[in-house]
């Protein structure tokens, strides 16, 4: 690059940030008026990460307390992801339930898994020292459960295969269940009576706490066996499959599903009757309903960074005729047309960005304030927060166009003759 060339890109440079300085200084002069200006901006660009930062918060949200099956684990179960009723409607008729067979079949004959566990759940009264305790979830498991659930034991132990094969009363509690039935006291080796029948407990379970305000530590698991002894048979079980990994979970549940079909002897164009629920299937569920919220909420901010666009776009039309003489000037001094056009887009641009952080700012401080003081989760992704800007200066840059073609266009004569 030769030294004309260079001094050219130094002038260029220094022209551009000059520009931006007069931006900035008639905004610090003007501060009123520049707040009504970049309202629309603000607003827009606030709304959009807040909208952004619920629904990344909710899908993080979900994604470890929903969606979180456990380690690698999928489920086989009477029922997949449906959302439309009249289909759930069909598969209750069409399906049939997963039974005890069903799950013998897929921990005997399937090659691929980890580990092979079955849990099967009822709604029960648990009953402790004169307090009871409705509609808590029991859960029938085998012991390898605890190797494939989000929930740990925090003292004592889980439910062992030796329970399961003496059909044990014994029982781990959820914290929930340890709170109201044995406040402020140590629950391991205490009895409870769960619909009637006495288990002593030989284990807690470490708090998880709640999702969408449902606590998920309202339980209590006893060994599978034992809840089939106590609730019969006539209802459909959860199979949970543990992968070996993450890279052989597809493998693992064609391997399942394929096993499935077969032993209910379908044919290649039958349906399934039975579902295979994994974290990748909810999740994607999930962000299909928050994709639709997404959706919406674009068409509002929308319609703010237009109003605030064209607020700009006015403002500076106000601007080149209260600076006519001041363009005419600097053409008779020798200043292009695209010189002139350049400091207005410059100017046009830095106010929308200056907008943009402005409303990057104020939603990001109702984001930590939301998210500290209620249960609503909110995370603002560092991402939104450069398309948030990169959009408000896109705007000021569209929006700028005519105002600055406009103040390039000027006649110089006839603009040193202007009184404003």
């Amino acid at each position: 690059m030769d030294s004309a060339s260079r001094q050219r890109k130094l002038t260029r440079g220094h022209f551009l940030r000059e520009a931006a300085w007069i931006a900035i200084e008639n905004m610090r002069t003007h501060k009123l008026r520049s707040f009504l200006t970049l309202l629309g901006i603000i607003l827009s660009v606030a709304t959009l990460i807040l909208v952004v930062a619920l629904i990344s918060g909710m899908n993080l949200y979900f994604a470890q307390r929903v969606a979180n099956l456990g380690s690698n684990v999928f489920l086989v179960e009477k029922i997949g992801i449906v959302t439309d009723w009249q289909e759930r409607i069909n598969a209750e008729k069409r399906n049939r339930d997963i039974t005890w067979e069903d799950f013998e079949a897929l921990r005997d004959e399937l090659k691929l898994p980890k580990a092979v566990g079955v849990e099967v759940r009822t709604p029960g009264k648990v009953r402790a020292e004169h307090r009871d305790l409705e509609d808590v979830n029991i859960r029938g498991v085998t012991a390898n459960i605890a190797d494939m659930d989000i929930q740990e034991i925090a003292r004592g132990r889980y439910v062992s295969d030796s329970d399961n094969q003496h059909h044990a009363m014994v029982a781990v509690l959820g914290s929930d269940v340890v709170g109201k039935i044995f406040p402020n006291r140590d629950p391991l080796g205490k009895t409870v009576a769960i619909d009637g029948e006495e288990f002593t407990v030989i284990g807690v379970c470490k708090p998880v706490g709640t999702v969408f305000g449902q606590s998920q530590d309202n339980f209590v698991y006893i060994p599978v066996q034992t809840w089939l002894k106590m609730y019969g048979l006539r209802q459909s079980l959860t199979i949970n499959v543990q992968a070996r990994g993450a890279e052989y979970i597809e493998r693992t549940k064609e391997e399942a599903r394929t096993l499935m079909r077969a032993r209910r002897h379908l044919s290649p164009n039958d349906k399934d009757n039975f579902g295979i629920i994994a974290s990748d299937s909810l999740m994607g569920l999930w962000k299909s309903l928050t994709g639709t919220l997404a959706s919406g909420m674009v068409g509002l901010v929308s319609i703010f960074l237009v109003i605030g666009g064209v607020v700009i776009m006015n403002v500076m039309l106000a601007a080149v005729t209260e600076r006519t003489r001041e363009i005419g000037l600097r053409k008779s001094l020798g200043a292009k047309r695209r010189d002139i056009m350049m400091q207005f887009m410059v100017e046009s641009t830095v106010m929308s960005a200056v907008g943009g952080a402005i409303g990057v700012t104020v939603a990001w401080m109702l984001a930590v304030v939301v998210r500290n003081t209620t249960p609503v989760p909110m995370a603002v992704p560092i991402v939104a927060v450069i398309i948030a800007i990169g959009v408000s200066s896109a705007v000021g840059v569209f929006f700028g166009v005519y105002p600055a073609r406009k103040a390039a266009r000027l006649d110089p004569i006839e603009a040193l003759r202007f009184e404003s």
